[in-house]
């Protein structure tokens, strides 16, 4: 172990995606303004959940901690980027390497975990409405919600585990924008199989659980709306599962793209990256805000009593 510790590199130095002053100052200014739509849009939709009864069900609990966890996934990734666009050297210790990339993972697979127990809760509303109270009670969602987090440290801790037993000799360059695992693994002097097949393994099991989850409620939910006789009523039933369901297919897409296909392009994987640690979180308030009705409700209610 002491030998493995002296030969490791003391800061890693990301390659970012552009050498570019004039273009790193465009790149800049957008990811600057996507950061503050994240910040503007998760915020206010803990602010108004919190503020307006009407949304104090369990679809609007999921809704809120998908909307904090959010905030924290891309106050992980979005800071430290900015950051790095305006200085020649993007240069990251190794310890806040580790750091970064544990949050990085609780969070994403969190949010993995989180969409499944709110796409269970879709599947109660509409197929069992009868019992949907006493199955979704306050604490079954904390569990749901708390078992999210939980998955996500447990596999965070798994994976900066077998970080921590790799050796880094040099070079220390690495081809991405923050520290995610394939891109730091091709740096190691020491083997990476362990790393890769665990990447996989747990990765795949997080991914193939949480989608099945998934597409099994979905299944059961297009099979009841199909059942109800009037098109208004298959309408409002299938607007309440939308939104849920294009967050659901951006995301777990490209993690997809990202962890099974390792044999795609550089660019592509940080496209792919780029798409779900920096793009979604600002998607999601606006996906769930824009599509829905009762969003648009309580917040005309909540602005017109603090208006008043």
């Amino acid at each position: 172990m002491a030998d493995r510790n002296s030969s490791r590199v003391k800061v890693f130095v990301f390659m970012g995606f552009t050498d570019s002053p004039e273009l790193a100052a465009t790149m800049f200014a957008l990811f600057l303004m996507n950061y503050g739509i994240t910040i503007v849009g998760n915020l206010g939709m803990l602010l108004l959940i919190r503020a307006d009864a009407c949304l104090h069900t369990p679809m609007y609990f999921f809704l809120s901690s998908l909307s904090f966890l959010d905030l924290c996934y891309s106050t992980t990734i979005s800071p430290r980027l900015l950051i790095d666009l305006l200085r020649e050297k993007k240069v990251i210790t190794y310890t806040e390497c580790l750091v970064q990339f544990y949050f990085y993972v609780t969070f994403a697979t969190t949010e993995c975990y989180l969409l499944a127990a709110m796409a269970y809760d879709r599947y109660m509303t509409i197929c069992n409405p009868l019992t949907y109270t006493i199955t979704m009670s306050q604490k079954v969602c904390v569990c749901l919600v708390a078992g999210s987090y939980i998955a996500g440290s447990v596999n965070a801790m798994i994976h900066t585990g077998c970080i921590t037993r790799l050796s880094f000799c040099g070079p220390n360059v690495i081809d991405h924008f923050f520290c995610e695992g394939p891109p730091v693994f091709e740096l190691s002097c020491s083997d990476t199989s362990v790393n890769l097949y665990a990447m996989f393994a747990f990765v795949g099991f997080n991914l193939v659980v949480t989608h099945l989850t998934v597409l099994i409620s979905y299944s059961y939910i297009v099979v009841t709306i199909l059942r109800i006789r009037s098109a208004e009523s298959r309408q409002k039933a299938f607007s309440t599962c939308s939104s849920h369901l294009m967050a659901v297919i951006i995301l777990y897409g490209s993690f997809f793209f990202m962890y099974l296909q390792p044999s795609s392009s550089t660019k592509g994987k940080k496209v792919a990256s780029l798409l779900y640690a920096v793009v979604i979180p600002m998607l999601n308030p606006l996906i769930y805000s824009l599509r829905n009705k009762e969003v648009k409700s309580a917040l005309g209610r909540v602005v017109e009593k603090y208006v008043r």
